[in-house]
């Protein structure tokens, strides 16, 4: 399985809603397993840079790039884009995380 995890800042003075309701959109790809939108909570204690987090779970590498060429996909991307400040993402197979500790000490 695929991990994908996406995390989008707004802008001061931007519109979070518009940007929640663009990303909300995702949730009707086909394609995800799984498929979440978050506000971040704000209670770590170091970064507040993070206000939204998408988090999808898919069956392999295929379904996530179905999932990213779906009109659904290009959609949101073309509505969230200019109302979003940072975007980060990372992608990862479950298989290959690691699971338990390597920590010798």
């Amino acid at each position: 399985m695929i991990r994908h995890i996406v995390f989008f800042s707004v802008p001061e003075g931007g519109d979070a809603d518009a940007v929640e309701t663009g990303l909300s959109m995702l949730t009707e790809n086909p394609h995800a397993s799984v498929l979440e939108i978050g506000r971040n909570t704000r209670s770590d204690l170091y970064d507040e840079q993070v206000d939204f987090v998408v988090y999808g779970e898919f069956e392999d590498e295929a379904a996530l790039a179905a999932y990213r060429a779906h009109p659904i996909y290009q959609k949101s991307t073309a509505t969230v884009r200019p109302l979003r400040e940072m975007r980060m993402a990372a992608d990862y197979d479950t298989d290959k995380a690691v699971k338990t500790s390597r920590y010798v000490g």
